[in-house]
């Protein structure tokens, strides 16, 4: 197996023989046997444990055989403790979700501080399996059957093309010492029943059966490169870039056919993946929106918006602009000027009289019930209404400013100034307001 990891790191991961990797080591015998076969072939790597403190004494025990190891072995041991279950109680996630979440935080943070570029985990052949079976039987596109991605930015694992029974006979026959954690024979989760239930019998129905499921891996993974470049080209025609959105035609979309299978790989990148919540969208109310972790999709008339969810804080926050202030650049460029004249109002620049103002202004976002008296109107009117004549997307209010004075909006900023703040004495101060 040595001569053959040898041969695999050489045509598949050339960047390891020249760099210093981490690899991230449970004790478990996967991760001995990867450590061990990197060692053989003198890689130069760490090594990095996480306690997440799940098993008592069982999980201090992994963490000092690792840091015995590592010490015998010459290497530098990178330790880290976790307290997993505030983490599943405070992000309401399973213990499984909490731990990877935190040791992969956890692995890039490493990576960063020492500039080491690649971390190696022991996934498996078996592991392949067991994600396919289990992506699989939760519903799924070609996407997620392609297996265990053997390379992404950070992360190499060059064990994916070696069985499990592989690596227990590579470690028997170089009398490899490993931990045993007793939680990878409880059946009450998924991905040991399936581990220990279904893959035996898998192999039992055909001899071959992982070699012919890695074939059928590499088959996929051809089709799905295709079925990418194919939809690739689609969306540069479909999703038209407008103000940091997309745009896309309801009647282009509808005559894909099958369209289901069109919208699935068009907007599941973004969190959609609710067949039928998006093939309603095509059909629903214009401001109906579906909402991702990520991302908005919005039907605005005869078009699908999308937009990425702007998670900065700046959306509730209210910026405060003191009297004789000259410029600010957050969260928006604005100058303020007095000027001797008044000329006419734009979109990018409004004239006020400046004795009607109450310092300090305010700059915020719109909200429900807000209402201004458009220039040259001199009634009411809501705000929601006003976007609605002005034919403003739904996505595009969120990202309207409004510049107020004592809770009354001066100007609807890049549309409409206000009518009770327009200059009537021009022997009074007349304040010039720009975007820049």
């Amino acid at each position: 197996m040595l001569k053959a990891f040898k041969k695999h790191i050489e045509d598949s991961f050339p960047e390891l023989l020249d760099n210093h990797f981490i690899i991230a080591c449970s004790g478990g015998l996967d991760s001995m046997v990867l450590t061990d076969l990197c060692q053989q072939a003198q890689l130069q790597f760490s090594l990095a444990h996480c306690n997440f403190r799940l098993r008592g004494e069982d999980s201090n025990g992994d963490e000092n055989f690792v840091r015995e190891y590592g010490e015998n072995l010459g290497v530098v041991v990178f330790m880290t403790h976790f307290d997993t279950i505030d983490y599943v109680n405070e992000h309401k996630v399973s213990v499984q979700m909490a731990a990877r979440e935190l040791r992969y935080t956890w692995f890039e943070q490493l990576l960063v501080q020492h500039n080491i570029p690649y971390i190696l985990t022991a996934h498996h052949a078996n592991d392949n399996v067991e994600t396919f079976l289990i992506n699989l039987s939760r519903g799924t596109g070609i996407d997620g059957l392609i297996g265990i991605p053997a390379k992404t930015a950070i992360l190499r694992r060059p064990l994916l093309p070696y069985t499990r029974q592989e690596l227990e006979l590579y470690a028997e026959e170089h009398e490899l010492n490993w931990r045993e954690d007793a939680s990878n024979t409880d059946t009450k989760y998924l991905r040991n029943k399936i581990r220990l239930e279904i893959i035996p019998k898998l192999s039992e129905l055909h001899p071959t059966f992982f070699d012919n499921f890695n074939n059928t891996i590499h088959y996929l993974s051809q089709t799905e490169t295709i079925a990418s470049a194919c939809l690739g080209k689609l969306k540069e025609e479909l999703f038209i870039e407008i103000d940091n959105k997309f745009e896309i035609s309801i009647s282009k979309l509808k005559k894909l056919n099958p369209l289901s299978t069109y919208l699935y790989g068009l907007f599941n990148e973004y969190g959609f993946k609710e067949l039928e919540n998006l093939e309603a969208l095509l059909d629903g109310l214009s401001g109906k929106q579906l909402v991702s972790s990520t991302h908005v999709l919005v039907k605005n008339r005869d078009v699908l918006l999308l937009s990425p969810i702007d998670k900065k804080e700046d959306e509730e926050q209210e910026f405060l602009i003191k009297e004789n202030l000259v410029e600010i650049n957050h969260p928006l460029s604005l100058k303020f000027s007095v000027v001797p004249e008044r000329y006419n109002n734009s979109l990018k620049e409004i004239f006020v009289q400046k004795n009607t103002l109450k310092y300090p202004l305010v700059i915020r976002k719109w909200k429900k019930g807000d209402y201004f008296y458009p220039l040259g109107l001199n009634h009411k009117k809501k705000l929601s209404k006003f976007f609605k004549d002005e034919k403003v997307d739904v996505l595009s209010k969120e990202e309207i400013w409004l510049l107020c004075s004592n809770e009354q909006i001066v100007w609807v900023i890049g549309m409409r100034a206000d009518h009770r703040f327009r200059v009537e004495n021009s022997a009074e101060e007349i304040l010039k307001i720009e975007m820049t």
